[in-house]
């Protein structure tokens, strides 16, 4: 225990310290900081997180289950190149200044996109051991089969920003939630609907307030990167926090609950479904593939500029 404390705060010190030389690229004006600015902010974010449940509850991720750790790592980048391949369509964001050298450049958005589930789950942990919400409960409900409506509702939400996807954008920031978390309760894993109807509240506004802390934190580091992304949304566009308009804001606390079924759906999946080493093999080869895919196609229609 007292070893696992001292690690949770080096994890702690270190992220500290690696914030310190972010700020002080900032305030330099230092390229090189600049240009990786977002690794700066995010590994040293997620470092921290894991400390403090470290200190908090006297587990992390990392120490005590790294490789459920470093899986979610990967996971995370399938779950942002969905999100990506969206966006070939709905074209409501672009990086600019992006590095020229094609195989740093892929590095880099593997390494960016992998922080983006450990960033959403670890806030919302952190939110529930400080206590926030620690006796709240709803009234439990049972709607009978919810399984149906809920798929009706993600198929709807899924295909009308493709239909429409000048004023129905905003909808896929809600799409996979609705789309995924059925299959979570039929693979018998754990379900944020079923959940809710059951009276529980908590997690949920955790993940909402996670999404927001987490969209701040992207937004805020994101605003002196020299390498960055930019938004080109057809409408709404306008009084801009950082790179993001204001109500843009408003789609982190639900696309935190999507990181979260989408987590959950994963798990349920390599529990039931990808159960030899050959099925993790092969789900291994369809996601390195998927990874390669949308990497040539984020370059060829996503990429507004190089440095």
């Amino acid at each position: 225990m007292n070893n696992l404390r001292y690690l949770a705060n080096l994890e702690i010190a270190l992220a500290l310290a690696g914030w310190a030389v972010g700020l002080w690229g900032i305030w330099r004006g230092d390229e090189t900081i600049l240009q990786y600015l977002y690794f700066f902010a995010w590994y040293p974010y997620i470092a921290c997180l894991d400390g403090l449940l470290g200190r908090l509850r006297g587990r992390s991720w990392l120490l005590t289950q790294p490789r459920k750790f470093l899986r979610m790592f990967g996971w995370s980048v399938t779950v942002w190149l969905i999100f990506e391949a969206h966006n070939l369509v709905l074209q409501n964001w672009g990086y600019v200044a992006v590095v020229p050298d094609g195989w740093v450049r892929w590095a880099g958005y593997a390494l960016a996109f992998a922080t983006v589930l450990p960033g959403v789950l670890l806030t919302a942990q952190v939110i529930d051991a400080l206590g926030a919400w620690k006796d709240l409960k709803g009234r439990p409900f049972n709607p009978g089969a919810w399984q149906p409506l809920s798929l009706l509702i993600g198929v709807a939400l899924l295909i009308l920003p493709l239909v429409f996807p000048r004023y129905a954008f905003p909808l896929i920031w809600g799409a996979w939630f609705f789309l995924l978390d059925p299959f979570c309760d039929l693979l018998g894993g754990d379900s944020l609907i079923a959940r809710f109807m059951a009276g529980e509240r908590r997690e949920h506004l955790c993940l909402l307030a996670a999404g927001l802390i987490c969209g701040l934190w992207w937004e805020a580091w994101n605003y002196f990167a020299i390498s960055r992304w930019v938004y080109t949304l057809p409408v709404l566009n306008f009084w801009k926090v950082f790179e993001m308009p204001l109500l843009g804001f408003l789609g982190f606390p639900p696309f935190a609950l999507e990181c979260a079924v989408m987590y959950n759906f994963l798990t349920a999946l390599d529990a039931r479904v990808l159960t030899t080493p050959k099925r993790r093999r092969f789900s291994y080869v369809i996601q390195l593939a998927f990874w390669i895919m949308m990497f040539a196609a984020m370059d060829a229609a996503t990429v507004i500029s190089y440095q």
